[in-house]
């Protein structure tokens, strides 16, 4: 009799690479599916969005039921989108927290994003941040900021105060550089008030594959106008800048600050590779997976993705040999006049308008329902 396939999800975990669900809702809580994923594929955390909990709210049935009961204690569409969106993260942390607890906080989380209109307003951003943090309740969370500069700011002092973050749509390296630094900071700020450390967490969402989507339209763009080399380069350019990111996280954490900090308990933030969906069909379902298996890192995850990687993965480390590579593509870009840095602020400004789209689109849905509810 042969011996069972391994389960390439579970070996991630060997390789120190932690799994985690892109993807919340009622019917992955009350079916036993999340459950399951964690149970059987060491699915270690899970992340949400705006455009995730839209889609899950306004698709599944079983939150009729939640609506109708809730209509009553509710002033506002959005008040009501937060509590379905509050009680499904709280059921998943449920699930979650043995991990949590085990892994003495490492895994084991779940993510709650401020409203994307806060993104370019930091003031209202660590209000709203401190608000969910209170009303979520609970060690095993995150609130998601976005990486804008507007962000930076408030990533810095929601650490101080002991508040656990997930910066969110981040795709330039030196952005991410500026998102350390202010971990690091934040940090500083409680060891100089005696605070602990050890009990605060962050981690860095870096953004895969709509690099390539948008570097790979410019590069078609020069093929297409004389330049062949072009090319060669398409798909390229996500896992180079994550590699650059990775290489500035080394960098980080080998500083004499950081050592300070981490002789006092500090965890690092850790490096979260997501947008990991392969948009062109050409490209493998699991490239941004198997090319990106680090040590110490966060893959996280849709069903779809997790499912075709349970089925196609073969998980060994990559980075290393992705590194030198990595250069050399950037390298190729700046030639060709792809500026990256100029990718990436585009980019942001997209991902928060694409999480604006969502989160509008569910407010307005909710309010009709309300509407319709009071009416009958």
């Amino acid at each position: 009799m042969s011996a069972p396939v391994p389960n390439p999800l579970l070996e991630l975990r060997k390789l120190g690479e932690s799994v985690w669900l892109d993807d919340i809702g009622r019917a992955l809580l009350d079916d036993g599916t999340l459950a399951r994923l964690i149970r059987d594929d060491g699915i270690a955390g899970l992340t949400s969005n705006p455009a995730i909990f839209a889609h899950s709210i306004m698709n599944d049935a079983t939150y009729a039921q939640r609506i109708a009961r809730l209509q009553s204690d509710v002033s506002s569409a959005l008040a009501l989108y937060e509590e379905l969106a509050l009680a499904d993260l709280r059921d998943a942390a449920a699930l979650l927290r043995p991990l949590y607890d085990s892994s003495s906080g490492g895994d084991g989380y779940v993510s709650m994003e401020v409203s994307p209109h806060l993104a370019d307003d930091s003031p209202g951003s660590y209000k709203e941040a401190q608000r969910l943090w209170q009303r979520l309740s609970i060690p095993n969370a995150f609130i998601k900021i976005p990486g804008t500069e507007a962000g930076v700011p408030v990533i810095r002092d929601l650490i101080a105060a002991g508040i656990n973050v997930n910066v969110t749509l981040l795709f330039s390296p030196e952005r991410y550089r500026a998102v350390a630094r202010a971990y690091r900071e934040g940090l500083g700020r409680r060891a100089a008030d005696g605070k602990p450390l050890a009990s605060v967490a962050s981690v860095a969402s870096f953004f895969l594959s709509r690099i390539d989507t948008a570097v790979d339209k410019l590069l078609d763009g020069l093929a297409a106008r004389g330049q062949p080399a072009a090319r060669a380069l398409r798909g390229k350019a996500a896992i180079a800048c994550a590699c650059r990111a990775y290489e500035i996280f080394e960098e980080t954490i080998a500083e004499p600050e950081w050592e300070a900090l981490a002789a006092r308990g500090a965890r690092p933030q850790r490096l979260l590779w997501a947008s990991t969906s392969t948009k062109d069909p050409s490209y493998s379902p699991i490239k941004y997976v198997e090319e990106l298996v680090v040590p110490g890192t966060i893959n996280t995850m849709p069903l779809e993705t997790l499912n075709a990687y349970r089925r196609l993965g073969r998980p060994e480390l990559t980075l290393e040999r992705h590194l030198a590579e990595a250069s050399d593509v950037r390298e190729g870009l700046e030639r060709l006049d792809v500026d990256l840095e100029a990718v990436a602020q585009q980019l942001e400004r997209e991902g928060v308008a694409k999480f604006i789209e969502p989160f509008d689109k569910l407010q307005k849905w909710l309010e009709d329902k309300r509407r319709t509810q009071r009416a009958s």
